[in-house]
């Protein structure tokens, strides 16, 4: 796996993530892998003591754990508040740093562009007149950048990725390919017999610290900016309209699509294939769930689900009577049987009687 020829002693790793060693300090690690499958050079990590019994079992080098996890005499420990994140920052010793190449003969840069210093610019990418690249910032082979863009520092714009004219991107944002920042946003007007297209005259603003993943589209405003602020996490096959403003750390996983002008408050999080009606406002924290049609505003830290979205308490309630219905279509249908014998023992009963004391 990546980083497999980098090597550290286990005492450094302890030091830098902050932990308490339980173990030989001298241990050479050089990689990291998952709890199932990490060998004798490498380290992992296992979240709770219910995965006790399979680190044990496993053959990895050391492990990290939290304080309560229990013991394992012989094995290397290292004991953390949060081993999630502790094996994350392993994980970023051992992941190579990006290799610049310089400019590539195959590149294309306008009279005009202006590059930061250590910029790298893939094979075929092209940089139009007036774009401005921050300092080592890496542009992959294939990548648009268009007249006027805006890139900052230490970003990286994936191979075929597309950065339209009014685009500005902040530090330290990751595009990845295929992605398309700043197509034309979706609007039309109505003729009578024909669409006729309206002028998308605005601009994308992505703020730092931002990643949009393999094949999103972020649509630029009709007028005015479409906004990513600082921290937000944007997986693949996502679609973000025009003119909507989505806020810091939202969190956005595959195929989530919104309409236009949406505005999403901080740290919302969007389960896959989410949509979002046009002009609708997602509170601070909310939590949408997967497959969820948002036709209404959602309140900060409300969680929903379902089509048309309804508060999770109210989905769960609905499933908990929907898993009855089996045994309520069983009952009804026992009513009903014994519905239709009492008729036939009535109807016996008025067959019996003489004919005057019949009820009509």
């Amino acid at each position: 796996m990546r980083g497999v020829l980098m090597a550290f002693r286990l005492e450094e790793i302890c030091r830098r993530i902050g932990g308490r060693l339980e173990g030989d300090g001298e241990r050479i690690i050089r990689g990291v892998n998952a709890l199932e499958a990490a060998g004798d050079s490498e380290i992992t990590y296992a979240q709770s003591g219910r995965y006790h019994a399979q680190a044990s079992a496993g053959g990895a080098a050391a492990l990290i754990v939290g304080e309560d996890f229990p013991g394992m005499p012989g094995r290397n420990l290292l004991r953390v508040a949060q081993p999630k994140l502790a094996f994350v920052r392993v994980m970023e010793m051992f992941a190579p740093p990006p290799e610049p190449t310089g400019i590539h003969p195959d590149a294309s840069i306008a009279q005009g562009a202006e590059l930061a210093q250590q910029v790298s610019v893939g094979a075929c990418a092209v940089i139009a007149a007036g774009a401005r690249v921050g300092a080592r910032t890496i542009i992959e082979p294939g990548a648009y950048i268009g007249p006027g863009v805006s890139i900052g520092e230490d970003c990286r714009i994936g191979p075929n990725a597309v950065l339209m004219q009014g685009v500005s991107i902040g530090d330290r944002v990751g595009i990845f390919g295929g992605a398309v920042i700043g197509g034309d946003g979706y609007g039309y007007v109505w003729l009578g017999d024909h669409h006729h297209k309206v002028p998308q005259l605005g601009g994308v603003r992505i703020d730092d610290d931002v990643e949009i993943g393999c094949n999103t589209c972020i649509d630029r405003a009709t007028l005015g900016v479409t906004r990513i602020r600082r921290g937000t996490k944007i997986d693949n096959l996502v679609q973000i309209a025009h003119n909507n403003d989505i806020g810091e750390d939202v969190i956005m996983t595959g195929q989530v699509g919104t309409a236009g002008t949406v505005t999403v408050k901080n740290r919302a999080v969007f389960g896959g294939q989410a949509g979002i009606a046009d002009h609708k406002t997602i509170g601070e924290g909310a939590q949408i769930g997967a497959k969820t049609g948002v036709t209404r505003d959602v309140a900060p830290g409300e969680t929903v689900w379902g089509m048309p979205s309804r508060p999770m308490r109210q989905i769960l309630r609905e499933l908990a009577h929907l898993a009855r219905l089996p045994e309520l279509a069983q009952r009804f249908k026992a009513r009903e049987k014994e519905l239709d014998e009492l008729r036939e023992r009535v109807a016996e009963l008025e067959r019996r009687l003489p004919a005057d004391r019949r009820q009509d």
